[in-house]
């Protein structure tokens, strides 16, 4: 190998780790009615940080900030799960999803809080995110009783699935 090719060869491997470092830049949007949602956010979003990520905003659903979901490689999607026991589960605040801007082009995750049963709720919130446009790379379900460890949990599995993406 050459100088030439050598030289060409160190700039391609710096370019990829720098690439690979970059800082991932996310959104969250939020329905919370107790608090707990709106805590796994910030749990969240503060793992993600920890790693070098930047977050762009953290708002509630009905009021999103346009400039921080347009300044975002992702967006991530929260709310609580509403219903009975046993059938009837459903993500709270779905109509106020749906009514999100389009975010065309733009990787996106779910996750929802709940107390017994989560449902279907990932999965009527990944069709939602998915009609605005976003490709939903994830999701989870965060007991309300382990907030702190599942939302960690989830900020891994973001981190690990954007990593190989």
């Amino acid at each position: 190998m050459g100088p030439a090719e050598k030289s060409l060869s160190i700039f391609f491997a710096l370019t990829h780790r720098a690439w690979l470092n970059r800082s991932m830049k996310v959104a969250l949007l939020v329905e919370s009615l107790t608090g707990n949602t709106w805590k796994a956010a910030e749990l969240i979003a503060g793992n993600l940080q920890q790693e070098g990520w930047t977050i762009t905003g953290l708002n509630p659903v009905k009021k999103p900030d346009h400039l921080a979901l347009q300044a975002a490689d992702l967006i991530v999607v929260g709310t609580w799960v509403h219903g009975a026991f046993i059938v009837g589960q459903s993500p709270w605040g779905i109509g106020n999803i749906n009514a999100l801007p389009a975010i065309t082009g733009k990787r996106a995750a779910t996750f929802c809080t709940f107390a017994l049963n989560p449902g279907k709720t990932l999965g009527a919130m990944e069709k939602s995110v998915n009609r605005l446009g976003a490709d939903v790379i994830g999701g989870m379900a965060l007991h309300r009783a382990k907030i702190e460890a599942h939302s960690e949990e989830f900020a891994a599995r973001l981190m690990s699935a954007l990593a190989v993406a």
